[in-house]
């Protein structure tokens, strides 16, 4: 199987708040996001994070030796933890960005949304983080695109998903949150 995940922000106590999460404390978020993760992806199965991993963490290893899966990281702009070179062994690769295919579907994977993707007219889907639950501009220009979708952990409910289960929760547009 294939799973997606933008944004879990492990460590990050901010984001509770900045994102409205429905945690008391970044322990008790991250525990949960854990558990999700565990709970869906087996060992051999690729999982791709679409950036913004692990922030304001003094052991992120500690995150990442929990972490079932073939882990694939699209970088983010809070993914600096990966300064650590020792981190890398975690991953089976480490993009910018990235075109996968996924059950004959051609998936183009970044952390930022982006308005026309390669493949756009040729029925290929866009997943995308960064912007989280927000509504603003960007995440009103997403919605109006066809096979693009948020798969930020705030708005696919803290747990990985596959493509299909994506589609299903957004339907054909995308970029709403559950």
């Amino acid at each position: 199987m294939i799973y997606y995940i933008a944004d879990p922000h492990f460590g990050h106590e901010n984001i509770i708040s900045f994102c409205d999460r429905p945690f008391s404390d970044v322990d008790e978020m991250d525990k949960m996001l854990i558990a999700n993760w565990r709970a869906v992806v087996q060992p051999k199965d690729d999982i791709y994070v679409l950036g913004d991993l692990i922030f304001k963490s003094k052991d992120p290893a500690a995150y990442l030796k929990q972490l079932t899966g073939r882990i694939h990281l699209i970088k983010g702009n809070h993914d600096t933890f990966l300064k650590n070179k020792e981190l890398h062994r975690y991953f089976v690769s480490i993009d910018d960005m990235l075109t996968v295919a996924d059950d004959g579907r051609r998936v183009f994977l970044c952390h930022y949304p982006v308005a026309e993707w390669p493949g756009y007219y040729r029925d290929a889907y866009h997943l995308f983080g960064h912007i989280h639950n927000a509504r603003n501009k960007a995440a009103e220009i997403m919605a109006t695109l066809p096979r693009c979708y948020n798969v930020g952990a705030d708005c696919i409910g803290f747990t990985p998903r596959t493509l299909t289960q994506i589609i299903e929760l957004f339907g054909e547009t995308g970029a709403a949150e559950i």
